[in-house]
């Protein structure tokens, strides 16, 4: 991944990035319901843009504003970024309530390119209604990999790495030396460590197949002048819950996507 350069020929590298998924949603119980039930379908009546977060999700998210809190001012976040999904600009506004953000920090900044992936015609099926309903596109996926197939009208991981390879130039130029707060999704934080990372298809999925990244799971990387030629970003944590457990908040880590469409 290559950001541009400044004017003192360094890369825009922001000084700090977390990113996190956003607390457990309405749509993660649905889901879990469904599936319990052995249904195909998972009953949910809005759109998926406009899931909100479980009463335990807004929980989480008010535990993680606290943990960002807890850190010196000249640590927290300057910059908040945010899916617009509402479950994760609703994790957004909590951290931000919770005083998690550096003073005079820009928040709620929406970018449509950090959005759940899209399911196409696999929307709000279980593994179980895929089969069902669309056998063809279940053994496509086993032919293909969930790497690279696209359901029809959805999206593949390499979809959405592409758009996230647009944010990471964005970010780099409005936000280079400075401590980035971005908060989205299951696969976009996994999409995000396959671009930062330079990872390859087999290690992704082999992190992938480990577990679930966790609802408010923090993802952190600092930025580090001895990594490469011009430096470049470390991962120093990954799908950290801590400050879950510190504030008695459950764990969850329920799949955003059915587990056959991941």
């Amino acid at each position: 991944m290559v950001f541009g350069k400044g004017a003192d020929g360094a890369l825009n590298w922001p000084a700090r990035l977390w990113i996190v998924r956003h607390g457990e949603s309405a749509g993660n119980v649905a889901r879990d319901a469904a599936r319990a039930a052995g249904l195909a379908r998972i009953e949910i009546e809005a759109r998926d843009v406009d899931v909100p977060l479980s009463p335990l999700g807004e929980q989480q998210a008010q535990a993680l504003g606290r943990w960002f809190a807890d850190l010196p001012e000249s640590e927290r976040p300057e910059v908040a970024l945010s899916s617009p999904y509402v479950r994760a600009k609703q994790t957004t506004m909590a951290v931000a309530r919770a005083g998690g953000l550096a003073p005079g920090a820009s928040i709620h900044c929406v970018d449509e390119r950090l959005r759940e992936r899209e399911f196409g015609i696999l929307d709000r099926l279980t593994t179980l209604g895929i089969r069902e309903h669309h056998p063809d596109q279940a053994e496509f996926r086993a032919v293909l990999g969930k790497f690279y197939h696209r359901p029809p009208g959805g999206e593949s991981w390499c979809d959405v790495i592409l758009r996230l390879r647009s944010a990471l130039d964005t970010i780099g130029l409005h936000h280079g030396g400075r401590r980035v707060l971005i908060v989205a999704h299951q696969v976009v934080v996994l999409c995000f460590r396959y671009l930062l990372e330079n990872l390859s298809e087999a290690e992704i999925l082999k992190i992938d197949a480990e577990g679930d990244v966790a609802n408010c799971g923090v993802t952190e990387y600092v930025f580090d002048r001895d990594e490469g030629l011009d430096g470049a970003l470390r991962l120093i944590r990954y799908n950290y819950v801590a400050p879950l457990r510190a504030a008695g908040a459950a764990i969850t880590a329920e799949p955003d996507a059915p587990v056959a469409a991941r």
